[in-house]
């Protein structure tokens, strides 16, 4: 999967779709939402067998997601070869929102994947997404955006 086979599946206007959609959720609640769709696993990772959420995770960790004053970063992470979707949310947030509830969305996620429909399968993503931050995080102030809204293509 190359950069290229990526960004045909996420043209300019879909990530800034997908950005706009980030910006308007963080109005409504102090949380922290990034973006990332990875083409494949490299070889060697591949080769291991990393899993979609191992990636996850260390994606999470290389964007310092988890590095936010009240820890509340969300990182929904997709691997569009696979077509998988993971959420990994840092721990002011998960031990409010089960994991089953994060499943939930990125199976919704994947079902529009699944029928092309990538940037409306984001979107959608992203609101479920910020449903449960604006429940735990409700917006106290304009606040600073501490992560990167754009999405980033890997």
């Amino acid at each position: 999967m190359t950069k290229g086979r990526v960004q045909k599946f996420f043209p300019l206007t879909a990530l800034q779709a997908i950005e706009t959609t980030i910006q308007a959720s963080e109005r409504a609640h102090v949380g922290e939402i990034r973006f990332v769709v990875e083409g494949a696993l490299d070889g060697v990772p591949l080769w291991c067998g990393q899993t979609p959420r191992e990636r996850a995770i260390e994606v999470f960790a290389q964007l310092r997601v988890w590095d936010t004053e009240y820890n509340n970063g969300v990182l929904i992470y997709l691997l569009l070869a696979d077509r998988d979707v993971e959420i990994v949310a840092d721990r002011g947030i998960s031990a409010k929102v089960p994991q089953v509830e994060w499943d939930e969305i990125c199976r919704t996620m994947e079902a529009a994947f699944q029928v092309s429909n990538y940037e409306a399968g984001v979107v959608s993503g992203i609101q479920a997404v910020s449903r449960h931050l604006i429940s735990i995080f409700p917006a106290h102030d304009a606040g600073r955006n501490e992560l990167s809204d754009r999405p980033l293509l890997m």
